[in-house]
């Protein structure tokens, strides 16, 4: 049955006069509309109707010899010289709902999961919203357990904090935000997948959130076959519904794969636009809308919830240093690396605990907490520093008793960082199991059982807590 409600709120949105203009040209990309240049401004909509009268959303991206410059949300086939283009009055928004969680949506809020219809609220969410004023802004909140063993411990994050997952591919992003998406006890998670692979999109929903995650989530998809507007109208959408939840007192965790991936299509758009590229073939405009898109994560105001955001960003070449990492880096409040030569000696999550910085840390933990965090990663600097002679065998027992001491911690730190996928370690958990790989070893330890001891696997707490290295 049709709800009154949301019908006299869909036929109050319809405008009362149409205006339109006709296609002049098509070049690559962009649509060329004359008539209606006076009526229009970047980012406005307009539907150009094509030969089989099928309505192709386009927006403006800018203006060239007094005609208006329209890039499609869809396939041009069919649209040629004369075709009507109609001008949308209305500026481009979503009616979130609280009967949203459970579905997945399309970059124009439309369902595409096979459940039906879907409510509309109604107030208006705009998909380009300004984030809070920073005066009205809440401090971040407590810390949130993200389930993963190396991020609770080295990289404590909060409520309302805004994290980068930096990697190249095929070193875990996707394997290790699924972790994420799992475990991080959130009132509400929103997923955008941004450019995905159709088939990952799929696997995620089923395997990683599973029914009961689902449940609690919505899933904002679009994948990489799908034109640049659609791409990086999904990264706007998901922070839009983000936005909804949040206003209704609601703690979100807001996961994006990836900014990259909305980077590159915000690129496409800009050149096809004639925007000159400034550094990689990105254009100045992928710099100013990045912090636009960002910063609408974080504390809300004082009365609503949070947005605890985690970014993925795809490192091209594995150079943590190229433009979109570095711009990322400088805005989000901290960020996680994945080092492609942990994954390839078989440790996942492939985190590098001395690259990565959580900027709420050491505030946010106890002294005693920080004082156990940064023994570890002084014991894996003085590892790593002489990893090299240790393999060569040129390194003699007995020279540096610091880096005796992490021979010795290295590799039962290592079983601490390794997690599968299916396993859930939460904070307090993380910080016992921490203590009990740094405990003393016995004072009649033979050669032999080092070699033991890196074996045992951190998986089962139970095993951690017996003494190890006991002669037989």
């Amino acid at each position: 049955m049709v709800n009154i409600t949301t019908l006299e709120s869909e036929l109050g949105r319809f405008p009362t006069h149409q205006v339109f203009g006709r296609v002049a040209g098509v070049q690559g990309l962009l649509v060329e509309i004359s008539g209606v240049q006076n009526n229009l401004s970047v980012g406005d909509r307009c539907n150009v109707i094509a030969r089989d009268n099928r309505k192709v959303p386009c927006e403006i991206v800018g203006f060239r010899d007094s005609k208006a410059l329209a890039m499609p949300f869809g396939a041009l086939e069919g649209i040629g010289l004369g075709c009507r283009a109609e001008i949308a009055e209305a500026a481009p928004a979503i009616h979130p709902d609280p009967t949203w969680l459970g579905r997945v949506i399309n970059a124009m809020g439309k369902p595409v999961d096979g459940g039906g219809p879907m409510g509309t609220g109604e107030i208006a969410y705009p998909i380009k919203a300004s984030p809070p004023p920073a005066h009205t802004r809440k401090r971040i909140g407590g810390k949130i357990d993200l389930g993963v063993r190396a991020l609770n411990a080295f990289t404590t994050c909060c409520h309302g904090q805004r994290m980068g997952i930096f990697s190249g591919s095929g070193v875990g992003k996707s394997t290790t935000l699924s972790m994420m998406a799992r475990y991080t006890n959130a009132d509400v998670t929103v997923v955008g997948l941004v450019g995905e692979r159709g088939r990952e999109a799929g696997e995620f929903i089923e395997d990683d959130l599973g029914p009961d995650g689902l449940a609690r989530s919505v899933v904002v998809v679009s994948t990489s076959d799908e034109p640049p507007l659609m791409r990086r109208q999904a990264a706007y959408v998901t922070m839009a519904v983000a936005e909804y939840f949040r206003d209704q007192g609601k703690n979100v965790l807001c996961l994006m794969d990836s900014v990259t991936r909305f980077c590159m299509a915000q690129r496409e758009i800009s050149l096809s636009a004639g925007e000159p590229p400034a550094s990689k073939g990105y254009t100045p405009t992928v710099f100013a809308e990045l912090p636009k898109l960002l910063e609408r994560a974080g504390p809300g105001r004082r009365k609503s919830g949070n947005i605890t955001g985690l970014f993925t960003v795809l490192v091209e070449g594995d150079d943590h240093n190229e433009p979109i990492s570095d711009a990322v880096r400088g805005i989000l409040d901290g960020h996680i690396v994945l080092d492609r030569t942990i994954a390839e000696r078989g440790r996942y999550p492939a985190v590098n605990i001395l690259r990565s910085i959580s900027r709420t840390m050491p505030g946010c933990n106890t002294d005693e907490q920080n004082i156990l965090i940064n023994r570890v990663k002084k014991m894996v600097s003085s590892y790593e520093d002489m990893s090299e002679l240790i393999r060569l065998g040129a390194y003699r027992k007995g020279s540096n008793p610091d880096v005796d001491e992490a021979m010795y911690y290295y590799p039962r730190i290592e079983e601490f960082m390794k997690q599968i996928k299916e396993d859930h370690t939460d904070l307090d958990t993380c910080y016992k199991l921490l203590e009990e790989v740094l405990a003393p070893p016995p004072e009649k330890a033979e050669p032999d059982n080092e070699g033991k001891r890196s074996n045992q696997s951190l998986s089962q707490p139970r095993i951690i807590s017996q003494p190890t290295g006991k002669s037989a």
